[in-house]
């Protein structure tokens, strides 16, 4: 019980924390001023559309995965779902993932684990795509990145020296190591079984996706996803008066940094993602990034991308608790017909 209560509030007080950092270190009443005259808010109307076909394609995706298992999940469950998936991780970060194979896998009268291990491919990819785009987006803003670091000359050696170490590389490659060892062993040790079920899991799942009817229109949606929450970004420079010079590799920069924040483990990227546009945004002049006094401006874009994006997401989540109950009783009362594993359709 109180790991569960730990696992649940430990991202609560990270994430409020970070964020009441942030909020007693920026002068309010300028944070204020940018919101009221240097934006123009009809562009997070497009953004919010944007936004809700990335969730569709991310259930396109998934029904492509779903069917490689003989799971014939109809859209707008999977839809709905995925809505759910992002609501309730605002308040349970990671168990959002957990509800919906839930629904789905009694939904459809699906194996759970199964449906869990779709999941894991799923978002295996997701990481496999961050990182890309990590190392990609470097190689084409390192002059910005080196930038930043000389003008903090202390941070910079430390991490050269971090880089360079001998300890750093050793510990590399121990991970690698057992990361190898984890995938051959036959241990029965508990602990090690369980890591050892976790590697092939990860493994199991991308391996899947490797040999799935349908890889390449897989692909295509996972571009079109991250297209979309590209998009979403690049469109909010325009919504603000101090960000519409900022370059097509800025604000990749800032996609790349956004992303890596949405991954800690917090509410929703409470504070890590506000901390993380910060810092992007003061890579290209606006601000500085400087905890003891945040930059006003680059505060206010953080907060009113995040802000709106959140009550969009609790919208969507209200609306799918509404249509998971119709949906339920529907099926119970026979007016919606489910075919479930194997079948060739599903209403």
């Amino acid at each position: 019980m109180l790991k569960k209560i730990l696992t649940y509030l430990i991202p609560l007080i990270i994430g409020v924390g970070l964020f009441y950092f942030l909020c007693v270190n920026v002068d309010t009443t300028q944070l204020l001023d940018c919101l009221r005259y240097d934006v123009n808010y009809w562009w997070f109307v497009l953004i919010a559309f944007i936004s809700i076909w990335s969730h569709v394609f991310r259930a396109l995706r998934w029904q492509l995965q779903l069917r490689a298992i003989n799971i014939n999940a109809p859209l707008h469950p999977l839809v709905c779902s995925i809505f759910g998936t992002y609501a309730v991780n605002l308040i349970f970060p990671r168990l959002g993932e957990v509800w919906r194979c839930g629904y789905i896998a009694d939904r459809q009268k699906a194996s759970f684990t199964q449906v869990v291990g779709s999941m894991v491919a799923d978002r295996l990819t997701d990481t496999i795509t961050v990182l890309l785009l990590t190392i990609f987006t470097f190689f084409l803003a390192q002059d910005a990145f080196y930038a930043f670091l000389d003008t903090y000359p202390q941070l910079k050696e430390k991490l050269f020296a971090i880089a360079t170490s001998p300890l750093t590389w050793a510990i590399g490659a121990a991970c690698i190591a057992i990361a190898i060892w984890l995938l051959k062993s036959q241990s029965q040790n508990k602990f090690i079984a369980r890591l050892h079920t976790m590697a092939h899991n990860l493994w199991d799942g991308f391996y899947a996706i490797t040999k799935m009817k349908g890889k390449w229109t897989f692909i295509l949606y996972t571009v079109l996803i991250w297209g979309c929450y590209f998009i979403q970004l690049y469109l909010a420079k325009f919504a603000f008066t101090f960000t519409h010079d900022l370059t097509l590799v800025a604000m990749l920069v800032l996609f790349v940094l956004s992303s890596i924040g949405m991954g800690v483990p917090t509410n929703g990227g409470l504070g890590a993602y506000h901390v993380a546009i910060i810092f992007g945004l003061s890579l290209y002049g606006v601000g500085t990034f400087d905890t003891s006094n945040f930059d006003p401006r680059a505060s206010a874009f953080a907060m009113l991308e995040w802000g709106l994006q959140t009550v969009m997401l609790v919208i969507l989540g209200i609306y799918t608790a509404i249509y998971v109950a119709i949906d339920k009783h529907r099926i119970a009362t026979g007016k919606t017909i489910v075919h479930t594993s194997g079948d060739k359709m599903s209403l």
